[in-house]
């Protein structure tokens, strides 16, 4: 898997995904929290499966 997804996005989806999977155990403690999954194992991995269907890459290779 090639990364296609940058340092900013990375961390934002991180950030997202921490926050909605802290609705499982605080809060309102609602089921749907796990859908923060997808985003953190994204930003962890560095890989979105839906941006090459779109056709976008926020990863920046360095070229030299």
């Amino acid at each position: 898997m090639k990364c296609n997804a940058g340092g900013l996005d990375r961390a934002l989806r991180v950030v997202v995904g921490l926050g909605l999977l802290s609705l499982v155990f605080v809060g309102p403690e609602t089921p749907y929290g796990w859908i923060g999954l997808v985003p953190l194992l994204t930003g962890a991995v560095g890989f979105c499966p839906l941006y090459p269907i779109f056709k976008i890459n926020t990863c920046k290779v360095k070229s030299g």
